[in-house]
């Protein structure tokens, strides 16, 4: 029996927990790529029956991790694959204030985890597999504040912006090859995370935008990481996946 297999980045908490555990079924292989491991995910997938692999990276340093992640593959025997999918989820935000205010380190961290990262990682996944025949995807979670710009916000939304273009580019370059991938950049709507309480516990003088936040809270309009998870997976069935490179769950089928 074949077997779908699934990489993702950023499976330590809130959507991307989610998304591991909806990807734990009979006939998936997992490989989980974040900071840290959750025995609760490794004892799921041990009652499935379903093969996966936890491995703790720091993204910042995504060089190391794109290697290993080529190595990896190339002992892989592409004749067991039914499909192959790299969901590209890690991201962090940056200090939340003005770019002139920005702490070097810390915008440097969250354009190498949110940005080079996902570029390296594609880059190895798509060389190391591209002999196979198996279909292969691409979805590289990114955000409405890659489309839309935000006071405070100019590192995330520069890294969702890079990721949306290159997005763009890597489509053009899969569509000329005989077994070409198919990639999306989506954005998977306003969801209940860390990162919304990030930002809603933003001082005001620092994020003009904190109001608006807030609001989302209060008036209930934030999914949960695992509807927010469902919707992801749902979409990335969806025949038409890869036709649009940078999309949203939103978006009507």
């Amino acid at each position: 029996m074949k077997t779908s297999l699934f990489i993702l980045t950023g499976a330590s908490r809130g959507m991307g927990l989610a998304m591991a555990e909806q990807l734990i079924r009979p006939g998936h292989r997992l490989l989980c790529m974040a900071r840290g491991t959750h025995a609760s995910l490794q004892a799921l997938a041990q009652s499935a029956d379903v093969p996966l692999e936890q491995w703790s990276v720091d993204l910042a340093h995504a060089r190391d991790a794109a290697e290993r992640l080529a190595s990896w593959l190339a002992q892989l025997d592409p004749g067991t694959m039914h499909n192959a999918t790299l969901i590209n989820n890690a991201g962090v935000i940056p200090r939340i204030g003005p770019l002139s205010d920005a702490d070097g380190a810390d915008l440097s961290h969250a354009l190498r985890v949110g940005l080079e990262a996902p570029m390296l990682l594609s880059a190895s996944f798509l060389k190391a597999t591209g002999h196979w025949t198996a279909p292969r995807r691409i979805l590289n979670i990114s955000s409405g504040l890659g489309r839309r710009a935000m006071a405070s916000q100019a590192g995330y939304c520069a890294a969702k912006a890079g990721m949306d273009h290159f997005t763009r580019c890597l489509a053009l370059d899969e569509a000329g090859k005989p077994h070409g991938a198919r990639v999306c950049s989506l954005a998977p709507g306003v969801i209940d995370t860390d990162m919304q309480v990030q930002l809603r516990a933003a001082p005001a003088a620092d994020f003009p935008d904190l109001a608006s936040f807030q609001g989302l809270h209060q008036q209930g309009l934030l999914s949960s990481p695992r509807q927010a998870a469902e919707r992801v997976l749902a979409y990335l069935q969806r025949q038409d996946f890869g036709q649009h490179p940078v999309a949203d769950v939103r978006d009507p089928a």
